[in-house]
């Protein structure tokens, strides 16, 4: 028989956790490999330290606050890549639109990564994830007001690069002409 660290409340509440913690994780470094190993890390310290938790309602904020403690921490060892991965979706509509809709998530991720760390985080925590302002200021240890400025100026960039793909793609696209016929 092998010896768990999980009781059973406590492997239930952070199993529930995982898919959103690596979704996050993804959203900052772009890769999955990382991703995993960034969600793996933060759970690995969450059980290590779930003693410590005094106030279980705030559990979002304290896991999440360690998932970025531990992307701080990989940004200190090693440089981050600017790659991002192929991603593929399962779906049940039609082709046409799964590729539609696989375009727009890879123009949106590609926007989202061009933007400087801070203001992605804050999008990826607010915007793609659903914190509260005041939840992403404990989880990135940054005064509220940070956070609102960082959130507003990301949210524009994000429109102008969007905006200005899209019109780049229209302005290149091949002229189509038909010719009729007598």
């Amino acid at each position: 028989m092998m010896f768990s660290l999980f009781t059973n409340k406590k492997q239930k509440e952070l199993r529930n956790k995982r898919e959103q913690l690596y979704r996050v994780a993804y959203s900052w470094c772009n890769d999955a490999l990382l991703a995993d190993d960034l969600t793996n890390e933060a759970l690995h310290k969450a059980l290590e330290k779930w003693t410590n938790l005094r106030d279980k309602s705030s559990i979002n904020s304290w896991l999440f606050k360690i998932l970025a403690n531990c992307w701080y921490d990989h940004l200190r060892k090693i440089k981050p890549s600017e790659s991002i991965d192929d991603i593929v979706l399962v779906d049940h509509e039609t082709p046409e639109q799964l590729l539609q809709q696989q375009e727009i998530i890879i123009q949106v991720r590609k926007a989202i990564s061009l933007l400087p760390m801070g203001q992605r985080q804050v999008i990826t925590l607010v915007d793609l994830e659903g914190f509260s302002y005041e939840e992403v200021a404990a989880i990135l240890n940054i005064p509220i007001g940070t956070v609102m400025s960082r959130l507003s100026r990301g949210r524009q960039s994000l429109k102008n690069n969007l905006l200005k793909k899209n019109r780049d793609a229209i302005n290149n696209a091949p002229k189509i002409t038909l010719r009729s016929v007598k």
